[in-house]
């Protein structure tokens, strides 16, 4: 048999009745702790005598001092249901009145099994006959309803957890849905301040290219020295106004594309157009500032075929942001512009400088609006930050992509691929 040692309460008024059951629990060589009680005042006054169904051992084999070690928790009740003070049926709600939660084998007498039925279905998992009580039976019954009854509680005990579980993940969805409301709220606030902030760029670049453009037609007046002519020194500082103008209207013109693009208000104008003599004049519009710096400017174009279907005013400003920025950073050598086919639907434009050349590291960082690989206020080379940004944005919005390959100190070529014709 098993070597754990089970408690047991035995209530039954016979004693002789008491002594059958000590003695088949004895030859059975099932390890017990056994309390008895002669009737239903004395068993329910044990039940009661540790709120925790604790209990002094008493017994067979049981030594007559009692300790800490014999002191534990019933496991099992084995009740005789006709008792002087009692039915079984009042002992058993009694029971459960106090909260007890214990397996009840009900002990019957002689034709008795129909009462013990009835006791069993007022919570009694087993009935024994008195007649037949065998150590083998006894030792089954008891075993089999203490294994159930732990199972059971077992279970009891995993959905107590399973549904603390199930509260505790419903309050973590809760604070989720809470957090996820409060995303959506910050998302709401943040692209009213990224619109208003999108609107407060398109109207204040619109409002400076007024002043600007007068700035620069009175430089331009004063230039022309119709009647006075200007000293050497004067027509200098005229020039300088009109450069540096025309710098801050490059600088406020890509503030209000980048804030018209934000705001999705660029609109992609598809036509039939000859690339070709797009890039020629394109870049005989910037040869004068790639002269000013003594640099070559090369073209190589070679489309058999120049005709493209697409927003020209999109390419013709890829371009010159592509050069401008070229000039920018190189301080000698050649700076070149190609275009090729290398699909029959697609179009490469390459710029290739031998400028000072964009490390590995920002070469991510550059297409980013307001960033500029010299993010220092010393650095050489001014401008927004917004120009490759705004390339790119117009460059996708043509069906294409933009790749740069470059080293420090070696130069930088943009590759600018893009469908012949725009996919509508």
């Amino acid at each position: 048999m098993s070597e754990e040692q089970f408690s047991i309460l035995l209530v039954d008024d016979d004693e002789v009745d008491r002594m059958t059951v000590k003695r088949a629990l004895n030859k059975a060589g099932l390890a017990v702790n056994l309390a008895e009680a002669e009737d239903g005042q004395n068993a329910i006054a044990k039940l009661k005598l540790k709120e925790h169904n604790l209990f002094e051992v008493l017994g067979t084999n049981i030594p007559t001092q009692t300790s800490k070690k014999n002191i534990r928790k019933f496991d099992i009740i084995l009740l005789d249901y006709r008792l002087p003070d009692i039915d079984g049926l009042e002992l058993i709600a009694e029971i459960k009145a106090i909260n007890l939660d214990l397996p009840i084998i009900v002990l019957t007498g002689q034709g008795d099994e129909e009462i013990a039925v009835k006791i069993m279905k007022a919570g009694a998992v087993d009935y024994l006959s008195k007649a037949k009580i065998e150590p083998k039976n006894l030792a089954k019954a008891i075993t089999s309803a203490i294994r159930v009854h732990r199972a059971e509680k077992a279970v009891q005990l995993a959905n107590q957890r399973l549904r603390a579980s199930n509260e505790l993940l419903i309050l973590k969805n809760q604070e989720l849905e809470r957090q996820q409301q409060q995303i959506k709220l910050q998302n709401i606030q943040l692209q009213e301040s990224y619109n208003l902030k999108s609107e407060f760029l398109a109207t204040m670049s619109h409002e400076l290219r007024t002043p600007m453009n007068a700035i620069m037609g009175f430089s331009q007046l004063l230039l022309r020295q119709y009647k006075d002519p200007l000293s050497q020194q004067q027509q200098n500082l005229v020039e300088r106004i009109l450069n540096n103008s025309k710098n801050l209207l490059d600088m406020i013109n890509e503030m209000l594309d980048f804030s018209k693009i934000e705001a999705g208000k660029l609109e992609l104008k598809p036509q039939k157009f000859d690339l070709n003599y797009l890039i020629k004049l394109t870049v005989e519009e910037l040869r004068s500032l790639a002269l000013q710096k003594q640099l070559d400017l090369i073209t190589d174009v070679k489309l058999q075929d120049p005709y493209l279907i697409q927003d020209s005013n999109f390419i013709k400003r890829t371009i010159i942001n592509l050069l401008s920025n070229a000039i920018k950073f190189t301080e000698s050598g050649t700076i070149s512009i190609k275009a090729e086919v290398i699909e029959e639907n697609q179009i490469i434009i390459s710029v290739t400088d031998t400028g000072i050349g964009i490390a590995p590291e920002d070469c991510d960082k550059i297409f980013q609006a307001f960033r500029q690989a010299d993010q220092s206020f010393t650095r050489q080379h001014s401008g927004t930050g917004l120009g490759l940004a705004i390339t790119q944005s117009l460059v996708t919005m043509m069906g294409g992509k933009i790749t740069l390959n470059s080293e420090l100190g070696k130069g930088a070529t943009f590759t600018v691929e893009i469908p012949r014709k725009y996919d509508v």
